[in-house]
This record gives C-alpha cells, structure tokens and sequence, in this order.
C-alpha cells in the first residue's frame, strides 16, 4: 500500500514538472507573480533616494502592500513616500527626512482575486563611512632584523572597507615575501631593514558604496643598525655599547598570524574560504600550504599576498577539514592546524517550486526540494496565511515538503509560500496553481523562418499553452507522416531538434498542438546554408621596408548570407592608418615600416557562422639599389569580358610595366556608342594590385572599355578598346525626378519634370506618361502621353486648385515603378477681396498698430504672400504746417492679422488702407481709414540769435521750431556764464510764453561771456535746445577795437568777427514765406569755429552746408558739410585772415533740383579777439617752476650750512606779535644770527613788519601782496612764502617759540610758493 502511495506521487511529481515548462499568457486569468526585488540585504547610499522594489505580474494586474518590521505600513501617513503607478516600487524622497529612520525590514505583499503572493524580507540598511577616529601616532624606532606589525584598525563601515597602504605620493607600497598585509589591513614586517625607514606608512580605507576614502595618520618607521644605537646610547652611558657588534640574531620561523599550534574557521557553503599565515623570522620564511584530510581543490585555491594567504572559492562541503600551513627558513620549520567546518543556508536542490497550471479534475504536486548544514526546516503558506490555518481543501495533501493535488476544481486557484530555513539563512519561494480551461495556442509566431548552417544542429520551436497540456506533434511538407525517430528529436516542451542539418532538411514544417478542448497548428520554415569557408588563406610575408604587402583572403559562402570581412592585427583592432586598404578579399599595406610586423588575421562573419586565417608578416631593411628613374607606366593589355549577364560584366586586364613606380589603383573607362559615340567616361576605379573588376551596367547600351594605369608619376596611355558588350533593352528603372505644377495663367497647370538621360532610358521609344488629378476624394487620373519634351500645359483649370502629379517613364519594353504623387497648383489670379474689419490703434505719437480680419482662403486665388498696408500723412493737425502727401508702404509677409506703423509724425492726421498680395500681384485696398496721432515734444527752435548787445543786457531773437509735433505751450530759457577756463556757472531758468520770439536779459555782468540754452515745449514736454553763446561789451574803446566789419553778403546781412552779435534782418511771417524753403541764414564767430544758422520749411530731409574761398576760381569745389536734421552747424578748420561763401543745399529726390539758399560772406579774423588769462600761459608757468626750482635749492643749503653750526642764539621777541620762528639772517653765511637794535627799522623789501604784519605798498606798485590774498600773505626774509604754515600771528607754546632750532620744512616752502602761483 504505502509502495503504491509512493508511486501515485512520483506519477504526480512527473506531472508537475510537465507543466512547469508552461508559462500563462497575459491575458488569461492567473495569480500574482512577483517578477523582481529588492535583495534581502539592501545597502542604500544615504546620499540617494531609497528605491526598494516590487513588481508584478497577475490577471487582473494585482494591488500592492506593505509591511515594516513586522506590522502593517501605511505609506499615506509618510508625506516623504510614494508608490510608483502600477507597481509596488516604494521610493523615500531623503531630501525632507534623514536616511537613519527608514532602516527596517520591509515585506511586499501582491494580491489579486485569485492569490497572494509576498516578497522576501528586505532589510533596508545605509551604507556608512565613519571617519577615522583621531589619533596621535608616535615614531616608532626598531632594531634592524625584528619583526614589526604597523596596525590598521579601520573604522567599522557597511559594508566593510577595502584596505591598502599608500605613501604620501599615493603610490602603493611595496609589499613583498617578507613585508605583507594580512587580511585584517595591517601591516606585517617578517623582519625590518634599515630601507624600511620611512615616515609616511599610511593605511587608506575606501567604502565601495559611497567611493570614499579616509585616510589615517601617517606612521613613522626608523629603523636603526646596532652601530646607530651604540653611537646614540653612548652619549649618555659612558661610552658603554648596549648591543653588541653583532647583527640581529638569526632566529627559526614563529607565527605572528594566527597564534598557538592549531586554530577552527566555519564558512558557509558557495562562500570564499580565505586563511592566512604570516610568519616572522631571520632570513624571511617561506610559506606553504596543505590539506591533511585530502587534496586542494585545484581549480578553486589561490594563494595570494606571497603564499600567506590561502583562497578558496565556491566552498562546497568537500572542502571541510583539516589544513595546515608551514613556515620554514634555513633555521626551522613551524606548522599550524586550521579546521574547517563548512556550513549552509538552505539551498534548492532541484529548482524553487514551480507555478502549475491544471484544468479541472487534473492532478498535480508542488514540491519545495531543499537542503542545508544544519538541516532546514520547511513551512507552507497559502495567500500569505500559514498553510494550517488556511481553508482546508480536500484536494489539497501536504507531505512535509510536496503538496500533493487530486481531483482539482475551479476556484482552487492559490498562490503557495514555501519557507526554508535554518540558523544561517533562508529561502522563501511563491508558485501558484491556476485551474484553468483553455484549448490550445501556439505562441511561436507563425511562419518563422529558422536559418542553420549545414552540418550543425537545428532546433525548432513551439511553444504553446493550454489547460489541459496541449500534445506537440510535426511534420514536415505534405504531412504524410508525423516526425518521430532518427534523424528527429522531440522534447517536452515541444522543441523538434535535427542533430545534424543537412540541405535536404531544408523546408516547411508544420507543429500541432492538441487537447481535450481543442487543436492548433503553426507553420515554420527551416533554411539550412551552405557553411563560411575561406579558399585562398593569406600567405606569410617578408617585405622590405617601404614596399606594399598584400594578403589574399578569397571566401566562399552561401550567397543567401551578407558576409563581412574583418582584418586583425595581433588579435586586435587594425591601426587607424591610411596606408592600410581593406577590399572584399584582401589588406594591402603600403610603404610597410617595422612597426607593421606581426600576425595578420582575416575574419569572415555571416549571421550564422564564421571562418577565419592568419598570416604573419615580418619587415626587413631594403637593400640598397642604385637611384632609378621612374616613368609612368605602359598601358595594360589583354582587356578580356567574362561572366556576362544582362547588366554586369567581369573585365579583366593584364598590367604593363611599373616603370620603377608601384601602381596605385586602374580607372576603367567606357564609351557607349548607342548614346554618345566618341566620349569616355569614368566607370569605376579598382586598387593597383588588382586585375579583375566587376562591373555594374545599364540595359540598353553598346559598351566598350579601357583601362588606365596610375603610378606616382602619372596615368598610363590608355589601354586598347575591349570588344563591344551590348546589353540589352528593358524598361526603365527609376521615373522623372523633380516634378512639379504650377500655373502661368489662372486658367492653365503646367506639369514640369527632369527627363532621362539616353543612358536611364534603358530601351527605344523613351515617352512619359503625364498624369494629374484634382486634389479631392475620389477624383480621377487624366492621362496626357508626350516624347522629346520636360514639359505639360494643361489648359481651362480653374483657379489655384491643388492637383496631385505623376510622370512615368514608358519605353517599348514596359515602364517604370509607379512613380511617386507630387503635389502643385493651378495659376494664380489677384485677390478680389479686401481685408475686411480694418481697425487703427495709435499706442504713442510715432506708432500706430493696424489689425484686420484674414482674407479667406477662396478669396486669395493664390499663394498668400502676406499684406501690405499703404499710408500717408495728410497734413499736420498744427495750423501753420504745410501739406505733406508721401505715401509709403509697409509690408507684412505670411498670414498676419496686424501690423505696426513706425516712425510716425506726432500731431498729424494719417490715412491708410490694407491690401492682400498673392504672387500674382495686390488685391483691392480696404476701405480708406484715417487716424491722428497725439502730441509729442517739438524741435529745437528753429534759430537762436542775439542781438542789442549792451554791458549789462542782450536781446535773444528765435524762431518756433520747424517740427512742432504739437501746440507750442512756451519756451524755457536757460543761460550761465562761461569763464576764461571754459568753465561753466550757475545756470539761470526763464519761463516765456508761446507767443514770444524775442527776449530781452538784463543785469548781466560786463565783459562776460554767456551760453544761452532754449528749447520749445508741449503738452507732452521739452523738446531738444538750440545754444548759443556770447560776450557782454566791455567798454566802447574795447568795442571799436574788436568790431571787424565782415561785410554784406547777398541778403545784406551785417555779420561780426566778434562773438557780440548784431541783430539780423527778422525772417519774414509764416504766412508770406518766400519761394525758397530756406530763411534768414546767419552767422557768427565762436572758440571753435563759425556758427551758421537758419530757417528752413522745406520737405526734403537731405540738408547740408556748402562753403569755399571768396576769391577762387571757378575750378575749385564746394566744401560739404552734414547737418544731421539741425538748423545749425559749426564750420570748423577755417583760416584765419581769409573770407568764405557759404550757402545751404536742400537735396530731394534724385529727379528733382537742388533748393539753394543766399550765399551768405563770412570773414575769418586773423587774431583771436579774447582776453588772455597770463596765469593759463605757458611761459609763465614755465618762469615760476624755475623760481621755485632756485627756491628750493637755496633752503637745502642752507639746512646744511644750519647742520654744521649747531644751534644758534636767537634774540627775544620785540612784542606778543612777532613770530618765533622769524628770525633775520645773515647775509654772509646764510645763518640766522640775533637780532640787532642796530638795524634800520625798516622791514626788508617783501618781508613782514614785525609790529602789525603788514606789508609796505611805497616801495613797489607790483608787490606779491597784490596777487595773494591781501595783507595776510606772509614772506621770509629770503623769500619764502609761509602763510600757509605760520598764520596770523598766533602765539606758539612756550616749548616751541623761544629756542626753535628747527630748519624750515622745503616741503612747506614749495607748497607755499604753490598756493602764490
């Protein structure tokens, strides 16, 4: 019984592993699988957001939950958590929360309505990379021959860092059989030597996920000789020596790592073993290694770090035992004992249990296979709920690790946890059971084609679904019997397998799949190619330097198969260098060099196989030959044709002599003497070592070739002509390019194209089939055929209506591919409607902005080309303005609905009207619309001049602006003295009403000269001011004096030399003005030069002035000079002494004449008429530095002289007043000496009284008091000036005045002569 028991379950575990090969589409209804996860230990970078996965498969796509540390986690509550859309994937946004409080251990649980399926538990844990801890590390001094371990100690980091000793250079140290590190990071010395001195031992720590580095402080190592030490300790012990003379002891191997004789390590199962042994002693031992309880596992141990440490990967519990490490030098040998348990996490032993598919009544088994060191156990779930306390179903039987099905029934759908586990780990595997019914499906798509190569073994699949499991069976083309034996293998999952494919394997095959509810089948193609071989293998060579080599590598393959030809050098990439050529079949190596020896290797891959050869090629020195003459080479001969088929030829040639000269490549030539008898053209062109070319060509032509040869010299001659080769005609291959429509008329479609060439035409009776048709559904082709033309005018069109457009070529022997539909219009007409809803806006006094409503489309008859909007001044809404009418046009390209009108005059009433164009032309304007613009700020006055100049008064005269742009409200008047400096004054303001043009200033100052300042104003503000300047008279003898008559020009205008103008003849009234544009024009003379002024009405904006000599001959032109739209101008450069014509030119439009004004004569004076300021001339400037120059030296000497007498008597004061540091000198030695009551009381010429500190104006009329700032100017008796630093007679302190030794200050005596000047 129990025997029988048996059997129904291994029957039922056989069934269950039939149906593990199923995999459910999509579409049909299944329970949730979980597809990917985080990792059970997930290491986060504390820097990014935490992502932990979970996705999911099911039908209906399953809903997602989590679980953090066991209980339920309501990621709504967590502003800083989200859940991706249609996924489990969590993502933790760490920019508003600290990494530190999302450590837990998470669970996804998947569910749909027919299961639950739950994830692993995710240990979510931050990376972490502490800094060292700090440490003061002292130097440590070594006898020479010790052992010495320099400890590492790195900060504990997750996961755990990577070790390595650096210097401070950054460059490794150097490790060796004696100096090595263990696994722990420290540094182990077997033994020291006096080298390993050195003061930047430094251990480095990297954390691999956030690639930091910490570093620890460097150690220092001195290591001393016994003589050193000695040497040192004598010092200090009375020369006794501490060591003796001989060296470090040699001593026998003892262990450093690990201690005592014997020690026990465990790894678990897949894991890598690693022991080590480090060993001291004098010499250095060597290492090794055995197992005692077998042998080592060869091609999984390693031994590293110079046999100290041992490795073995992939542990397996054959590796379990005892080990032992052996140190021995020439002194001894030491051993240690290493036992090794190896133990295991669970582990499947054959697969994770497997999803099954059952229709109702079938039976199946799940089975969670596993193993472990210890032994795990094995717990179920269903839907997530422990298997015990789920619902019970009696077609459900668990049996330790299987579950048995029988009998199953629709609704038994589940998803079933297995859990294993022991001390060491866990796996935790989902699989369903789907009850389903569903008749068979193929999922391999139909008619694949499979491809194989001959000889090789061929799998063709079909893979289906169904519930129950659907039957596979073949067969191969008429069906007549199924595919089962040799040479056919058919697998389980419905795989038919050929061993060995040959051609006649090649076919259709058909697979069948069947069940209970039904059958499906699917066609598939097997191909089976001929396999990649290479036939002529490159050969060695031995080239000399600077000569070709050439490797030949001819393939033969199946020409269904694209083949690519790959050419290695020493297994690599070939180098990047011109001089090397790859063809189909072969490298060539020009102007070989050493550098290009080795093995060459060609490689020929199609989509299915592959052949490769090699070759290698060796570079000797060439031989030295005597200098040769290069000429170009002899023609090649023996132009034969072969393989001929109706558009290629193969052409083949035997080369002529090089002449010295290797050929670099042939061009071949042809004549095609159908179409152009007498005229060779380039064909191809083939590289110089080779003989062979096939050629492309076109049907319907009388070929004949030649071939040219070229070298480093030139081309060859041509070769003779090859036989005429005919190919034959055919219908053309490609159509007209470049067609188009359009119309000339608006009732016409001219149909336009690029015809063929004779040599396109590929046969006789070349015509062209011309087709077009309305752009509208259902509309019919209408057929035009013409010869011998590039052109088609179809006639009554209407007007601009798109048509679609087909040119095909047609010869005697059928036509071209259908050609592709281009696109064209009908003719244009004008347009025949206005834009309509035309609305003016004025945004500011010079722009204005036009907005209208499109045209419609059938109303252009035409290519909108845009809109064009005329307009034109009207006139000036001021009164005294002329009549301006100037129509100007702005165009608008494109489909706008608005437009802006720059540049506008301000206060005018403008008219305007917007028009259509197309590209036949305007369409009608819209109706005439006008605007006016505001006010804005006028022109400069058109003249400023002064006139009734007095010595205290002038009279300023002007005229209003010519551009006003508004009502003139008033005018402002600002004016300010200029001084001799060129300096400006205060500025004085004077308000004038609108209706003045004349003012009269009084209560100026005499003899000054003035700038005036006036401009207009309007509502909208000030505009730009016209200047002027003037001197005030400064007596009449002064007057008489500088008055020059300047003459009478043509006006009888009285001009002046002097800046004191006269009063000009007053223009005359707006309202009679004369027939030139041009007023009053004056003049008058400033520092720069001549001012010309004037009143001008006229349109024309192009205004300049003309001037030249009154006395020149004819011969001699007019002067120019612009005037950029101001009514005056400087005339500068002009010679004094000399008199000049000068007029102003108005200049229209280039048909209509110049506008001149009355030549008007102006005097240049030869001397300039201003007052001279002596303190701004040269020479005096020049006169004072030399004084002070004297000044100075004179003080230095007398510093020395005051140097070498020591301190000198000085006589008391006279009185409070006198000035202690006053004291008369002795004219013979330049010393100060006492003061005399002798002396004549007069103070010395230019010196200070002592009694009231004035100054005496009897004895000179220019004393310097007069320049200086009265009686407080204060000199010394040998000059100086010292005002600035003595004052007004104060008293000193008493420490300072009576026995004041010190000598005066040169610096001082230079600022005070600065300060006079």
């Amino acid at each position: 019984m129990e025997r029988r028991r048996m059997d129904a379950a291994l029957l039922v575990l056989l069934l269950g592993h039939l149906a593990a090969a199923l995999e459910v589409p999509l579409d049909l209804p299944q329970p949730p699988t979980i597809t990917h996860q985080s990792p059970k230990d997930y290491i986060i970078d504390p820097r990014e957001n935490i992502i932990i996965h979970c996705e999911a498969k099911g039908k209906p796509h399953p809903s997602f939950s989590w679980t953090r540390n066991g209980t339920h986690f309501d990621i709504d509550d967590d502003p800083n958590v989200s859940m991706r859309p249609h996924s489990g994937t969590l993502v933790v946004d760490i920019s508003r929360a600290k990494a530190e409080q999302y450590e837990c251990v998470y669970q996804c649980t998947a569910r749909n309505k027919h299961g639950t399926a739950v994830s692993n538990n995710i240990v979510v844990q931050q990376s972490r990379s502490p800094l060292w801890s700090k440490e003061k590390i002292k130097p440590i001094v070594v006898q020479e021959g010790v052992s010495l371990v320099l400890p590492c100690r790195p900060p504990a980091g997750l996961p755990p860092p990577i070790i390595f000793w650096m210097d401070n250079y950054f460059q490794r140290l150097p490790q060796s059989n004696r100096v090595s590190q263990s696994l722990n990071g420290d540094l182990y010395f077997s033994n020291v030597l006096r080298e390993d001195s050195r003061s930047d031992y430094i251990c480095y720590a990297r954390f691999p996920y956030t690639q930091t580095i910490q570093q620890k402080q460097p150690i220092s190592v001195r290591v001393l000789s016994l003589d050193a030490i000695n040497d040192t300790m004598a010092a200090f012990y009375n020369d006794t020596d501490l060591f003796s003379d001989d060296p470090a002891d040699e001593r026998k191997p003892t262990f450093l790592v690990p201690s005592g004789p014997s020690s026990s390590k465990t790894v678990l199962r897949g894991q890598v073993l690693e022991m080590e042994c480090i060993a001291e002693g004098l010499p250095t031992p060597d290492v090794s290694w055995t197992k005692l309880s077998g042998e080592l596992p060869a091609k999984r141990t390693y031994f590293l770090h110079y046999q100290r440490t041992l490795r073995i990967v992939n542990v397996s519990e054959s590796d379990a035992g005892d080990y032992r490490c052996t140190a021995r030098n020439k002194l001894g040998t030491v051993h240690h004992n290493i036992h090794v348990m190896v133990k295991a996490a669970p582990y499947w032993i054959s697969g994770a249990p497997r999803n099954l598919v059952l229709a109702p009544g079938e039976n199946g088994v799940l089975t969670c296979r596993a193993s472990g060191t210890p032994k795990p156990s094995i717990t179920w779930a269903m839907n997530g709920i422990p298997i015990e306390n789920s619902p019970k179903d009696l077609s459900r039987t668990v049996e330790d690790d299987t579950i048995i099905f029988t009998d199953v029934q629709t609704g038994s759908s589940a998803v079933y946890q297995c859990n294993v586990s022991n001390p060491y780990g866990y796996l935790l595997s989902n699989a369903f059971v789907n009850v389903l019914s569903e008749p068979p499906r193929v999922l391999t798509p139909a008619n694949k084609v499979y491809q194989v190569i001959k000889n090789h073994r061929a799998l063709i699949d079909c893979a289906s679904f169904g519930s129950p499991i659907p039957k596979i069976t073949w067969f191969k083309d008429s069906r007549s019997s199924t595919l089962d034996g040799d040479p056919y293998i058919l697998h389980d999952n419905g795989t038919l397998e050929i061993h060995t494919a040959q051609a006649h394997n090649s076919g259709k095959y058909t697979c069948v799949a069947r069940n209970s509810l039904g059958k499906e089948e699917n066609h598939i193609q097997l191909e089976v190619k001929e396999p990649t071989r290479i036939l002529k293998q490159p050969e060695y060579k031995e080239v000399q330097r600077g000569r070709s080599a050439v490797f030949q590598c001819k393939v033969k393959h199946d020409p269904s198969l694209i083949p690519t030809m790959t050419w290695l050098k020493d297994d690599g990439e070939l180098p990047d260098d011109e001089r090397l050529i790859v063809d189909s079949d072969s490298l060539t190596i020009s102007e070989v060099t050493e550098n290009d020896a080795g093995v060459y290797t060609c490689i020929m891959n199609t989509t299915l196989d592959h052949d490769s050869a090699s070759a290698e090629l060796t570079v000797v020195e060439a031989t030295p030959t005597p200098a040769v003459v290069s000429e170009r080479p002899d023609p090649p001969t023996d132009l034969e044709l072969t393989d001929q088929k109706k558009r290629s030829v193969q052409l083949t040639w035997t080369p002529g002599d090089e002449h010295n000269s290797p050929i670099q490549k042939f061009l071949i030539q042809y004549e095609d003497s159908l179409h152009h008898r007498g005229h060779w053209h380039n064909l191809t062109e083939v590289a110089g070592t080779k003989t062979t070319a096939h050629l492309k060509l076109s049907p319907y032509a009388h070929y004949t070739f030649r071939v040219l040869a070229l070298n480093g010299v030139d081309f060859s001659r041509p070769s003779l002509s090859s036989r005429m080769f005919k190919t034959e005609p055919a219908a053309p291959d490609e159509n007209p390019s470049g067609v188009q429509g359009f119309g000339t008329e608006h009732d016409n479609l001219v149909i336009s194209w690029k015809p063929l060439s004779g040599l396109q035409s590929n046969g006789p009776g070349l015509h062209y089939r011309v087709m077009w048709r309305k752009k509208a559904v259902n509309s019919e082709w209408i057929t035009a055929t013409v010869a011998n033309t590039s052109k088609f005018v179809v006639t009554g069109t209407p007007t601009f209506v798109p048509y679609e457009l087909k040119v095909r070529a047609v010869n005697d022997h059928g036509a071209a591919p259908e050609p592709a539909i281009a696109h064209g219009f009908s003719g244009e007409d004008l347009p025949v409607a206005a834009p309509d809803n035309v609305q003016p806006m004025v945004l500011n006094s010079t722009l204005a902005e036009v907005h209208w409503d499109p045209v419609p489309s059938k109303l252009i008859r035409g290519h909108l080309k845009g809109y064009k909007v005329y307009y034109w001044r009207e006139r000036s809404l001021h009164k005294h303005n002329p009549h301006h009418v100037e129509k100007q046009i702005l165009t608008f390209s494109g489909n706008h609905s608005h437009g802006k009108l720059p540049g506008l005059h301000p206060f005018s009433l403008y008219s305007f009207n917007v028009r259509i164009y197309n590209g036949k032309g305007e369409g009608p304007p819209s109706p005439t619309q006008e605007f006016e613009t505001p006010e804005g700020v006028p022109g400069a006055p058109t003249s400023l001049l002064v006139t009734n100049t007095d010595l205290d008064s002038l009279t300023l005269e002007w005229s209003p602006p010519h551009v006003r742009n508004g009502r003139i409200t008033g005018y402002t008047l600002k004016y300010q003295p200029v001084n001799n400096s060129n300096e400006l004054g205060p500025v004085e303001e004077v308000a004038l009403p609108a209706n003045e043009t004349s003012v009269t200033l009084s209560n100026l100052r005499h003899s000054t000269r003035y700038k005036f300042y006036l401009n207009a104003k309007t509502v909208r503000g000030a505009g730009p001011a016209i200047s002027q300047e003037t001197v005030t008279i400064m007596d009449e003898a002064l007057i008489s004096q500088l008055d020059v008559d300047v003459g009478t020009g043509a006006g009888g205008s009285i001009q002046t030399s002097h800046p004191i103008a006269r009063s000009p003849p007053r223009h005359p009234p707006n309202n009679a003005l004369p027939a030139s544009p041009f007023g009053s024009v004056n003049s008058s003379m400033g520092e720069d030069g001549a001012l010309i002024s004037w009143e001008y009405w006229g349109p024309e904006k192009n205004v300049y002035v003309e001037y030249k000599l009154e006395n020149s001959e004819g011969e001699e032109e007019w002067q120019k000079e612009l005037v950029n739209g101001s009514q005056n101008v400087v005339l500068k450069g002009l010679k004094g002494g000399l008199s000049y014509k000068v007029r102003l030119v108005a200049k229209g439009h280039h048909d209509q004449p110049l506008h001149l004004s009355r030549e008007l004569l102006v005097r240049v004076p030869a001397v300039a008429s201003r007052q001279v300021d002596i303190a701004t001339q040269g020479w005096f400037i020049g006169l004072m530095c030399a004084i002070a120059l004297l000044i100075l030296i004179l003080l230095i000497i007398c510093f020395i002289q005051r140097n070498k007498g020591g301190k000198y008597p000085v006589k008391e004061k006279e009185d409070a007043h006198t000035d202690p540091e006053f004291q008369p000198m002795k004219d013979d030695d330049c010393t100060f000496g006492e003061y005399s009551d002798n002396e004549d009381h007069k103070p010395l010429k230019g010196s200070r009284t002592p009694s009231n500190g004035t100054v005496k104006r009897d004895d000179s009329d220019d004393s310097l008091v007069d320049y200086g700032e009265g009686g407080d100017g204060q000199f010394n008796e040998d000059g100086s000036f010292i005002g600035q630093y003595s004052g007004k007679s104060v008293s000193r302190e008493t420490a300072e005045g009576h026995e004041s030794s010190e000598a005066p200050s040169p610096i001082n005596a230079m600022n005070s002569l600065n300060s006079f000047v």
